[in-house]
């Protein structure tokens, strides 16, 4: 290994690379293939020498997804996951590859347990979260909006933000969309919602909201950037505006008894 920007005292031998591309940012490139222990070492010490020694506020690496061993040597140093480049190279068969970019920020945990965690935060997998209100008016009707994004209409709600809880989202959505202050929801069901007009599949947390009073009907006033209108359907009269998956799920949720809670796949397989 050279020190980096150096050149390698001998051709083909591995060596690693900084290149400042302006405003305190480095990339870090290598030339040639080693094995894990020597990579990790080598990024660990380009990277702290770019950092420390050079007063570089953050490193870039960008490598191919099926680079594993090297993917694994930059969670090792501390190097989070940005995003992925999609068919960003031609790889040696042929075939078109993912190119995935880390990066390490001078003020980045990469020790320890935290260290640990930040990185695996930024690498597996994460799944969006959706709630949603059921409200019924004196007659058993449920409330549900026409949406301009989409052909079916849905409950009152939408997807929670980072860092929020799923009551707490479905609160917000419901005061943003309908101008209604709610408390003291009650979990009715969790559905896993397999993947779904380009969407990955998501978890979505239905909430019972009970029944709305006349006066919190009144003070209705829908969002008119998202909502087109709000309409109070029949309970047999459901399959007619939501999707097969949201017509399902919000059956199953209506035939529990007060109090339970059930957990669903695609609105089906429900279990206590």
């Amino acid at each position: 290994m050279t020190q980096p920007g150096g050149q390698p005292e001998h051709p083909g031998e591995f060596t690693i690379n900084l290149q400042v591309v302006g405003d305190g940012i480095g990339v870090l490139q290598w030339n040639a293939p080693t094995n894990l222990e020597t990579l990790t070492r080598a990024i660990g010490l380009a990277t702290d020498d770019a950092l420390i020694g050079r007063g570089l506020r953050r490193v870039e690496v960008a490598l191919p997804l099926r680079d594993t061993m090297a993917l694994r040597a930059l969670h090792r140093s501390g190097f989070r996951r940005e995003g992925v480049r999609r068919q960003a190279i031609r790889l040696p068969d042929g075939s078109l590859g993912d190119v995935a970019l880390y990066a390490r920020l001078v003020d980045d945990l990469s020790t320890g347990p935290a260290g640990f965690s930040g990185v695996m935060n930024s690498v597996l997998a994460t799944k969006r979260v959706i709630a949603h209100v059921v409200f019924r008016d004196d007659t058993g009707r449920i409330l549900l909006c026409d949406t301009h994004f989409k052909a079916d209409w849905e409950l009152p709600g939408g997807v929670v933000e980072p860092h929020e809880s799923p009551q707490a989202g479905a609160i917000r959505e419901v005061a943003e969309e309908l101008s209604l202050t709610v408390t003291g929801l009650r979990l009715r069901v969790v559905d896993w919602m397999p993947p779904h007009l380009g969407w990955d599949d998501a978890l979505e947390f239905i909430f019972d909201g009970g029944t709305l009073t006349d006066e919190q009907i009144a003070r209705i006033v829908k969002q008119d950037s998202e909502i087109v209108a709000v309409h109070w359907v029949e309970t047999e009269r459901l399959g007619d505006h939501l999707s097969a998956l949201g017509a399902r799920r919000l059956r199953a949720a209506l035939a529990l008894d007060p109090g339970q809670i059930a957990y669903s796949e695609d609105g089906q397989t429900f279990t206590e």
